[in-house]
């Protein structure tokens, strides 16, 4: 983050809190958030909420304002993945809090911690249907993990104390407290309990012993053993004990979308991602694995492709996972574990001994040599995995890269190997358009020194655009990358294959010329049509000191493969045919 950045987030010295004085709830709420060390609260006033933000006036607490609250909850959901603390957003009633129900769903879908805070009007006037009221908890009651209606400014403390907790332990989800204006304004002596205890609320953390004993029975005699790791190993932040638990088993590892960067993916047991849009090797390797240990995973239909009973059909399936509700949910399991993912393999690691997987190892290289991801190059014209490898190339894979949705998000998954973990920053479960750019802005504040690349397609990037006012004004250094097809690429594509060329608008040659747009923010704009204009181009992106937007024009018809159509098997690959 550049100096004039951190001039713009810098705030008063911490105060002195002291237990028992009386104060309103709304300074209770930042006491609160202050105690939780949170850094950022990203978020939009209104109404609702004066009474907090007057109180944020003189606040140590830094507070971004974004453009729209589905920006605020993105960016505070991307600072969320990026370091796994939760995010916190804040926004007014009504409209304020219902813009927020998209970000909500996205963070439940893929386990990630928010904390969500909306006003309402004073509790005389609910259900009266007053100006910009809404019952955002009914709203969001089936996509949180839990959330408050808080009527008593004395439980606000202990509410909040809560909220964090439940948002950060077991499985992550995001919690929403509604605070009624009434209760923002009321006073009460303030406390913050040291410790929180919910009843009816007890995350398994700790696998057992003979848990793990009969995971480590049920894959010690394998002889084409695979790990399938999820999003929930970036979760339990349990990457180190995965890559030590694989080298040590000599088990290779497929990670799921959400779950690359858990392991390295230079690493010569990685398999890359299975499924729709996965390697050759991967699905192979879960067509022909005898034993699938499915670590932080959840075994979705973009893996199993809906066709639970033929998934791994000569493999014994292993499943550890810290939500019992996930276990033999969606395929059959031979051995389950209920636990911390980190916390089972820290007790696997020592009883695991090297598996006979010398033959299978070899199998697998040979199919990667034979089907590589790959696609056809062309002289003059750009193409969108060309981007992507040069993304990779030119940043070593350590850079945080954070996609929309649509075939840029694929090509990222494909062509991007990460080194690290929290660096794919994506919204795999909802598919989110409009999700990256925000959560770019997220990534870019918790990691101020660190490279972030945002990737969008030119439909995903017009929907939260407008964000482009934070970088301007922060001057966050993020690389913005639109792979520009002038069409709503995915769905063309799905159109192109099961619906005879019926292409029924996925028009967007009538976009805004993105460079221009970005300049009009005061953000350095480039655009490249051409292999090497996009070498150069990306060159000089990367050399610059602050925010950038290029313009990849790329081909229109370029398809993700390999593909698996819904309802079709592991086996029914769509690979690219040689010219």
């Amino acid at each position: 983050m550049s100096v004039e950045a951190a001039e713009l987030t810098q705030k008063k010295q911490m105060p002195e809190m002291t237990f028992g004085e009386e104060v309103t709830g709304a300074e209770a709420l930042l006491r609160c958030l202050i105690l939780e060390q949170v850094e950022y609260v990203f978020g939009y006033p209104g109404g609702a909420v004066l009474p907090i933000y007057d109180s944020l006036y003189s606040s140590y607490l830094d507070h971004v304002l974004t453009r729209h609250e589905q920006g605020a909850i993105h960016a505070a959901d991307g600072y969320a993945r990026a370091t796994g603390k939760p995010g916190v957003v804040m926004a007014t009633s009504g409209p304020g809090a219902t813009n927020l129900v998209t970000g909500i769903a996205t963070a439940q879908m893929d386990s990630i911690p928010l904390v969500c805070i909306t006003g309402n009007v004073a509790q005389s006037l609910i259900g009266t249907d007053a100006f910009q009221e809404a019952n955002i908890t009914g709203i969001t009651l089936p996509i949180t993990k839990h959330n408050y209606f808080v009527r008593d400014v004395r439980d606000l403390p202990r509410i909040v104390k809560e909220a964090f907790y439940i948002a950060s332990t077991g499985r992550p989800g995001p919690v929403l407290i509604d605070i009624p204006k009434d209760v923002a304004n009321a006073k009460a002596p303030f406390y913050y309990p040291e410790t929180i205890e919910v009843r009816g609320y007890k995350p398994t953390l700790t696998p057992s012993d003979d848990d793990v004993k009969a995971f480590i029975a049920a894959i010690q005699t394998a002889k084409r053993p695979v790990i399938l790791a999820g999003g929930g190993i970036l979760a339990a932040s349990a990457h180190e004990e995965l890559l030590a638990f694989a080298e040590k088993s000599r088990i290779p590892v497929i990670n799921t979308f959400m779950g690359l960067g858990g392991f390295p993916g230079t690493h010569e047991l990685a398999l890359n991602m299975p499924g729709m849009h996965g390697s050759y090797t991967a699905n192979q390797a879960l067509l022909n694995a005898d034993c699938i240990i499915g670590l932080g995973a959840r075994f979705d239909d973009r893996i199993t492709m809906g066709r639970t009973k033929e998934f791994g059909p000569n493999a014994r399936i292993v499943h550890v996972d810290i939500d019992p509700a996930e276990l033999g949910k969606n395929v059959e399991t031979a051995v389950t574990v209920a636990g911390d993912v980190k916390s089972t393999l820290i007790k696997a690691i020592p009883l695991i001994a090297a598996c006979d997987t010398a033959a299978w190892l070899e199998q697998l290289k040979t199919w990667q040599k034979e089907q590589p991801y790959r696609y056809h190059a062309e002289e003059n014209v750009l193409k969108p995995q060309q981007v992507i490898e040069m993304i990779y190339e030119t940043t070593n894979g350590e850079a945080i890269v954070t996609t929309d949705v649509g075939q840029h998000q694929m090509w990222v998954g494909q062509f991007y190997k990460f080194k690290n973990p929290r660096s794919l920053i994506s919204s795999g479960g909802l598919g989110t358009m409009g999700f990256g750019f925000p959560a770019a802005v997220g990534a870019q504040f918790a990691h101020p020194n660190r490279t972030v690349v945002s990737v969008s397609g030119d439909g995903g990037f017009q929907m939260t655009n407008q964000e482009l006012a934070i970088v301007a004004q922060y001057k966050l250094p993020i690389k913005i990358v639109i792979i520009n097809n002038q069409c709503l690429g995915m769905v063309r594509q799905w159109q192109e294959i099961f619906y005879e060329n019926r292409y029924s608008e996925i028009d967007l040659t009538c976009s805004p010329d993105f460079v221009k747009l970005a300049e009009a923010y005061g953000v350095r704009g480039m655009r490249a049509s051409t292999p090497e204009e996009a070498k150069k181009v990306w060159e000089e992106a990367l050399a610059y000191n602050g925010p950038v937007v290029i313009d990849f024009r790329v081909a229109n018809g370029e398809n993700v493969l390999p593909m698996v159509a819904t309802g079709d098997t592991l086996d029914q690959m769509m690979l690219l045919e040689d010219k």
